[in-house]
């Protein structure tokens, strides 16, 4: 186990080393690439905060306002004909929109139901395999200045959806 503990604290710094000695093999500035980048990482972050905010704030008007909890009340008859329980509704959505805020829904599930209940197996299983659609197609496309993303949005949402279902399923069989 300290052999592990000992690698782990030598990976960044032998990465580093690495990429500094391959650097001046290959006859490159190093540091004036590394500068390169980091301007280029600073551009990027100025590119994306508008829409990180964005976000932010409609996650943050969602879950404070109680339009989740009407919106479960409105969709629970549909729902029921797949069998899924309602007290997922709030994690299923939120999750495509922000990871930090499903993080917060999913920890407020599983402190009510626990964790070994077969909500906290199906959150547990939604928080692994779905994946936070809006912010990661807002944040990719514009960061690389792609305006068109009709195709990519409706195709990651059936996954998503498709990732519930089968949470539900397998999570209720082996429950």
């Amino acid at each position: 186990m300290n052999v592990f503990k000992y690698l782990s604290t030598l990976a960044v710094p032998m990465i580093i080393l690495i990429i500094v000695i391959y650097g001046c093999i290959e006859k490159q500035k190093v540091y004036d690439a590394f500068l390169d980048g980091a301007k280029e990482g600073i551009e990027i972050v100025f590119k994306i905060f508008p829409t990180l905010i964005g976000i932010f704030i409609a996650v943050g008007a969602l879950r404070s306002s109680g339009i989740l909890d009407l919106i479960t009340g409105a969709i629970s008859p549909v729902i029921a004909l797949f069998h899924i329980p309602k007290e997922i509704m709030p994690l299923v959505m939120i999750k495509p929109i922000s990871g930090s805020a499903s993080i917060a829904v999913a920890t407020d599930i599983l402190q009510k139901y626990g964790v070994d209940s077969k909500i906290g197996f199906i959150t547990s299983t939604i928080m692994g395999s779905t994946e936070t659609t809006f912010y990661v197609i807002a944040l990719y496309s514009g960061a690389v200045g792609v305006k068109k993303t009709r195709f990519a949005l409706p195709a990651a949402l059936i996954a998503d959806l498709a990732s519930v279902l089968i949470a539900v399923v397998i999570c209720s069989f082996l429950s």
